[in-house]
């Protein structure tokens, strides 16, 4: 299985940190092999070609147009979602790698 790099995108990178090790944490457990990293809007739009994902923070999901367009130049196809509130709020790594494979696995 190739290593699949996951990037999350919040306002400022800090908030998302938790939840990236309760991710790590649960793909750790299920045996997958993954890269999982967050980093700030401002920062994550020069990632998008190495990564085969990008999930957004509730708080910057305003610019979900935005990314999905960018990201269609570079990397077309590319998944683009926002990760779901609750699971957010609750910090459920679990759950958001869960969704992240998902649409990974999918595309």
């Amino acid at each position: 299985m190739n290593m699949k790099k996951i990037m999350l995108v919040c306002s400022a990178g800090m908030s998302t940190s938790l939840l990236v090790t309760k991710m790590e944490q649960s793909a750790k457990k299920l045996g997958d092999e993954v890269e999982i990293f967050a980093l700030p809007m401002s920062d994550g739009m020069s990632r998008i070609p190495t990564v085969d994902c990008v999930l957004l923070g509730p708080q910057v999901r305003f610019n979900l147009g935005k990314i999905k367009e960018e990201a269609d130049k570079v990397n077309p196809g590319l998944p683009v979602e926002v990760i779901d509130m609750k699971d957010y709020g609750l910090m459920n790594g679990a759950n958001v790698l869960k969704k992240a494979l998902e649409i990974v696995n999918n595309k």
